[in-house]
């Protein structure tokens, strides 16, 4: 029989529910985004799949309604676990003026929204690690009582922005969470080729942190080691470096063709392991998801796909002249 580990984590049978449907929604709003990109409507795709359950499991061990993030450009599920919207999401595909994150400026994944505290991304990998280390600062400085969480690919863990990041975060014991998705590629250099230790999270030692690596096809294996980080970090213990082991289902972005650099075997590896299904095995054991509930669910994300993809498809560009907008000061606003 199938161990109930979600009810020693403290988490309902409701939560899990809600845990496994975002997990759903992010992976079905990826798919159409592709079909999307490769009907020549939106330009751009750089996926989540295989990673939801990094994503969700961190996520829901956040304070939705007063953490702060700066995710990367993968983390469909945290960013919709904080508040975006599969017609956000869409508007931002299609670089539509209605974008959230950037009024169609900036390519998909580069998510920003002030009011779900979610910190602007920018296209040079790992550059959020200093951002979400200074929110963080900030915090301490003026004691308010929130952890920012930031996550990064396993090879963007060699950029210099990590290193000072992680290491400013440790000396100054800072409330941040690190979350390195360690999905094996950094484009198309495997993993044996960007880092000489065994583990990303070995690396914690040097700053002065502790460091885990865990399973990131487990959503509840990823929300026990979080719980335990944001703890940590609310009760002024400092940071914490998370590796999560994960799959990138997909080659890297659209524009990308995995089959180049990846064998058949291991693109196998990686659908044996696909975390949603795996999810939904382990609820279904329980008899917490059931056939009823998950055809219900399917049929309420599918329609809420479709009627985001028709609004974006259908909202408005941003005329020429927005592209001035934000960049210049207004001299009657000074």
């Amino acid at each position: 029989m199938t161990e109930n580990k979600h009810t020693a984590l403290g988490l309902s049978d409701e939560v899990v529910l809600d845990m496994y449907r975002t997990m759903l929604l992010a992976r079905r709003i990826d798919e159409r985004m592709w079909l999307l990109n490769r009907a020549g409507k939106i330009p751009f795709v750089i996926s989540c799949q295989g990673q939801e359950a990094a994503q969700i499991g961190a996520a829901f061990a956040l304070n939705n309604k007063k953490d702060y993030i700066a995710p990367y450009y993968r983390d469909m599920g945290v960013v919709l676990h904080f508040g975006m919207t599969a017609k956000e999401l869409m508007l931002s595909a299609f670089a539509k003026a209605e974008d959230p994150n950037s009024g169609g400026r900036q390519m998909p994944g580069h998510f920003g929204q002030k009011k779900n505290r979610i910190i602007t991304g920018s296209s040079p990998v790992t550059t959020q690690v200093p951002h979400a280390v200074g929110v963080a600062l900030a915090g301490k400085m003026q004691k308010e009582d929130f952890v920012t969480f930031v996550s990064l690919g396993e090879g963007s863990s060699n950029q210099g922005d990590f290193h000072e990041g992680a290491n400013f975060a440790g000396v100054h014991k800072l409330p941040v969470i690190i979350m390195v998705e360690n999905n094996r590629y950094a484009i198309s250099v495997p993993l044996s080729k960007q880092v000489a230790c065994e583990n990303v999270s070995d690396r914690a030692i040097g700053y002065g942190m502790p460091g885990v690596t865990v399973d990131g096809n487990d959503p509840l294996e990823v929300y026990k080691v979080m719980k335990e980080a944001a703890d940590r970090a609310r009760n002024g213990e400092g940071p914490s470096l998370i590796e999560t082991i994960c799959y990138r289902l997909t080659a890297h972005s659209s524009d990308d063709d995995h089959r180049q650099y990846r064998t058949e075997e291991d693109l196998e590896e990686g659908r044996a392991n696909d975390p949603i299904v795996r999810f939904a095995a382990y609820l279904k054991d329980l008899g917490v998801l059931t056939s009823e509930i998950e055809e219900k669910m399917q049929e309420e994300i599918m329609a809420e796909v479709d009627e985001a993809t028709d609004y974006a498809e259908n909202a408005p560009y941003a005329e020429p002249e927005q592209a001035l907008q934000y960049v210049y000061g207004n001299h009657e606003e000074v």
